[in-house]
């Protein structure tokens, strides 16, 4: 929040006094404030042209069996209830209920052996790369807080790091990464946090009149003589005044407002569900296209967070309500990368904690099953219409080529021009920490 404090006996010409200050409140940047994400970012300079990653996370751990593994000649309690149908690549099936899916597959790359998954119910190490076991003081920081320290933003009027997941009822799948011991100035910018850009306030000028141009300079013109006149000017700090410049720059807002896309372009994302599954989050698909939109203006990374997949229950009538969401929406993104020729510049990675267990369990679900999961990934330049590792006849152990979650965040950051094996950065106790554990390479599949 960023404050502004004058006099407790004096009073600006609207009545209010000069403890009613200026206030930017309930934009919910992860507890950093803008001036502090100024000047973190002010240090970086800033860049025209930028690489971008997006991170979808799926809360719970989706059954890899029944999504991008099918098992159609394995036993019935373990093969489940779906189809699997060929994709544009030769050789390449998934599941019946994600057509459009398999229409781009070409575009795509399937990891079905993410063979070091933590068992935590949490996102942690789909943001991070790293188990949240024995963290260094101040805590692992996420991948968009790490390229938030190194490159710095793109432009001043965007964070380099935005994070769209909700509010869950089980938090740490709500995570959006958290900065850890590179601290609050590198904390996601979440705009669906408390109260979200709807309790923006701007010295009495709501949200919606921040497009009124004339009326905010007004109001900061005025704001500028009262300041003046009570000698507050003269030692206010320079990033708190680059700050005020962010609220009046239209780039952030105009790039969270879905109504300004073309409405062929939003229809095909698909029409979401606003409401939370039981402890997990809300089927937004719009939040894809927001993902779209926030990087081709300015981002760097940008996380979410899309239903619930924890299905110890009614797992395949449970799937067969949020896949063809996820069908839709992530379709939508990648064709949509391609179209606007972001392919190359934005990569997308798409997983959940872990996967499901082979045997269908007497409720109709699949437990949690650390040993195995699966992953998709899209855009960055990368080589795709391909799969990355197999499991065995059941989809519990990954028999060829397993992949660690260390390998995949190699390489997103190689994407983003990250030398993961000569870049650290010091934690609290001024220990040099590298960015990804085990000193793994960038995938050379993808590369």
């Amino acid at each position: 929040m960023l404050s502004i404090h004058g006099s407790s006996h004096s009073g600006f010409c609207d009545g209010r006094s000069r403890r009613d200050f200026l206030k930017i409140g309930g934009l919910a940047m992860g507890g950093f404030s803008l001036p502090q994400l100024l000047k973190a970012e002010s240090q970086q300079g800033s860049r025209t042209k930028h690489k971008a990653v997006i991170m979808v996370f799926l809360p719970g751990g989706p059954a890899h069996q029944d999504i991008f593994d099918l098992k159609p000649d394995a036993p019935s309690e373990i093969r489940g209830e779906f189809k699997p149908i060929s994709t544009n690549v030769a050789g390449i099936q998934i599941c019946e209920l994600l057509p459009r899916m398999a229409k781009i597959m070409d575009k795509c790359t399937l990891i079905r052996s993410m063979a070091d998954c933590d068992s935590s119910h949490d996102a942690f190490q789909c943001l991070t790369g790293r188990s949240g076991k024995r963290q260094p003081p101040g805590g692992w920081p996420a991948m968009g807080a790490i390229v938030s320290r190194l490159q710095g933003p793109v432009n001043s009027a965007m964070p380099p790091f935005v994070g769209l997941s909700p509010k869950m009822g089980h938090a740490p799948w709500a995570r959006n990464g958290e900065p850890g011991y590179l601290g609050v100035a590198h904390a996601p910018f979440q705009p669906n946090r408390g109260g979200g850009t709807d309790d923006m306030t701007l010295h009495g000028i709501s949200l919606d009149r921040l497009h009124d141009r004339a009326g905010l300079l007004k109001s900061f013109d005025q704001l500028r003589r009262d300041m003046d006149a009570s000698g507050l000017m003269s030692g206010l700090d320079a990033f708190n005044q680059q700050a005020l410049g962010v609220l009046t720059s239209p780039k952030l807002l105009q790039a969270l407002d879905l109504s300004r896309e073309n409405q062929r372009i939003t229809a095909r994302y698909g029409q979401g569900e606003n409401r939370n599954r039981d402890d997990g989050g809300p089927r937004l698909t719009e939040h894809f296209l927001a993902a779209r939109r926030l990087v081709e203006a300015g981002a760097r990374v940008v996380t979410l967070g899309f239903s619930r997949w924890d299905y110890h229950a009614n797992n395949f009538g449970q799937l067969r309500e949020d896949l063809p969401l996820l069908d839709s929406a992530l379709s939508a993104l990648i064709t949509d990368l391609h179209e606007r020729g972001l392919d190359e510049d934005v990569a997308v990675v798409v997983w959940g904690e872990f996967g499901r267990t082979p045997t269908i369990n007497p409720k109709g679900g699949r437990d949690h099953w650390p040993r195995v999961s699966c992953a998709l990934m899209a855009g960055g330049g990368m080589k795709h219409g391909q799969v990355i590792g197999a499991t065995d006849k059941l989809a519990g152990e990954a028999t060829d080529r397993p992949v660690a979650f260390g390998e995949v965040f190699a390489t997103l950051y190689q994407h983003l021009g990250i030398d993961v094996n000569k870049v650290t950065l010091d934690d609290l106790s001024g220990r040099p920490q590298y960015l990804i554990e085990g000193g793994y390479p960038a995938m050379p599949e993808l590369i």
